[in-house]
């Protein structure tokens, strides 16, 4: 049965911690996974978390860090002395131990880097330190199981393990060379059926997939996807394996981006929380609304200009919000799917085909919808004229809607802007300016004022 972090669970913990029972409060989260021991972190307050990461073993509570939400962490931080920090980093993978430091003020880090004992540890922190955060160089880890092809298989056994002490979970074993260039992999039972005095170069496999330590993040999630791996290889630009991002990580990532995307499509610029302060809330979003109020007081004017129209026809006015919704409805729809299609790598063949596939749809989109405006108009009792007018301008603004929506996420694509910016108030503004005067424009042609 898996278990659950109860309310009642919660206030034990915290009458523990108030009356300080230091050996029940042991007790009763000896058993319980980091995971859960992270979850009853986030319920309490601040003295009362820092109070608790203070009292467990570091071996649980490093762990139960990486689970909290970042802010909360940097808070609880603040509240640790530089040797307790570096106590807790100890105990992490070398890739978690790098996220910390990475929150901690400058100063505030090499202290803590100073602080640690294991030389090679705090070498290696420093090290993914120096990479791009969103590259493989920053997602990857320093643990892991390499063996060199010269060995023999009894002293690869002897050697990994040594190094599977300090790896938490064993994907795959490498094999390098005595340069340290990765040449293949291990197949664990080819090295259990092998002779003792068999050596590696005889028995690994010499083809591995791998990446460098400037690959995007992005690109990493694909090959790893593609080939279905639970960890990938990472090397420097000699081949020399330096390190490896595991499925857990890569997960992690993904979400981040998920989560970044889905704020730029919303009309957030920046990474924001829900209880972040009014001012940070305000600064993310004001300015796609200062962008959407352009866009209003654009189509404000483009009516103006029409004001003849609008005089003649006053019906006209009653159906200006149903093509500004269609175009932008259509226009995030076409975006979406490309920008989906260009975060899976699955947008293929050239601008002029996407297009052309772009205006098919559109105009079975536009006929369809058309037909059912002519049909409101028949039962409504509108003139025959007039409805026709809305359709062929609702199918002209789908067009238009769909071409913007496919076009704009590539072009921005192309030229290394992130595609996700155009899914949001971008595109809808602009095509509620587009949809308004073709709307207006078409029905001048068609009903002659």
């Amino acid at each position: 049965m898996q278990f659950q972090v109860t309310d009642e669970l919660i206030k034990e913990v915290k009458d523990l911690i108030e009356i300080e029972d230091e050996t029940q409060l042991n007790t009763v989260l000896h058993e319980i996974h980091f995971a859960d021991v992270a979850e009853i972190i986030s319920e309490l307050n601040l003295s009362q978390a820092t109070y608790l990461i203070k009292l467990l073993d570091s071996e649980k509570t490093s762990e139960a860090l990486m689970e909290l939400e970042e802010d909360f962490r940097e808070r609880i931080l603040e509240n640790l002395s530089v040797k307790e920090i570096a106590e807790e980093l100890e105990e992490m993978d070398t890739d978690d131990a790098a996220d910390v430091v990475a929150e901690l003020p400058e100063e505030r880090a090499e202290k803590v880097i100073a602080e640690i004992e294991d030389e090679r540890r705090a070498k290696d922190i420093k090290e993914l330190l120096s990479y791009a955060e969103d590259t493989a160089g920053g997602l990857m880890a320093k643990e892991l199981v390499k063996v060199k092809e010269t060995w023999t298989v009894a002293g690869c056994v002897r050697e990994m393990r040594r190094q599977a002490e300090k790896v938490t979970r064993v994907h795959s074993i490498y094999v390098v060379d005595k340069e340290g260039k990765l040449k293949g992999r291990l197949s664990l039972k080819d090295l259990l059926t092998a002779s003792a005095k068999t050596h590696i170069s005889e028995v690994y496999i010499p083809k591995v997939d791998s990446v460098t330590v400037d690959t995007e993040g992005e690109e990493v999630a694909r090959v790893m996807q593609k080939y279905d791996l639970e960890a990938i290889p990472v090397v420097d630009h000699d081949e020399v394996l330096v390190g490896r991002v595991t499925i857990d990580d890569m997960v992690d990532f993904i979400k981040d981006e998920a989560e970044k995307d889905y704020q730029l499509a919303a009309g957030i610029s920046q990474d924001v929380e829900a209880d972040d302060s009014v001012w940070e809330l305000t600064r993310a979003r004001l300015p796609w609304l200062i962008l959407g109020l352009f866009g209003g007081l654009g189509s404000v004017f483009i009516m103006e200009n029409f004001e003849v129209a609008l005089t003649k026809y006053r019906e006209l006015f009653f159906f200006t919000p149903l093509i500004a919704a269609m175009a932008g409805n259509v226009g995030v729809q076409s975006s979406a799917i490309i920008v989906q299609g260009l975060a899976n790598d699955n947008v293929k063949g050239s601008l002029f085909s996407r297009l052309v596939k772009e205006i098919g749809l559109s105009l079975i989109s536009g006929v369809t919808l058309g037909i059912l405006v002519i049909l409101f108009g028949f039962f409504d009792g509108m003139d025959l004229l007039f409805s026709f007018t809305i359709a062929i301008s609702m199918l002209c603004v789908i067009i238009v809607a769909a071409l913007v929506g496919t076009f704009v996420p590539i072009i921005l694509d192309k030229r290394g802007i992130d595609p996700a910016i155009a899914t949001g108030p971008f595109i809808t503004t602009s095509n509620d300016i587009f949809g308004i005067f073709l709307f207006f424009y078409i029905a001048k042609l068609i009903l002659g004022f």
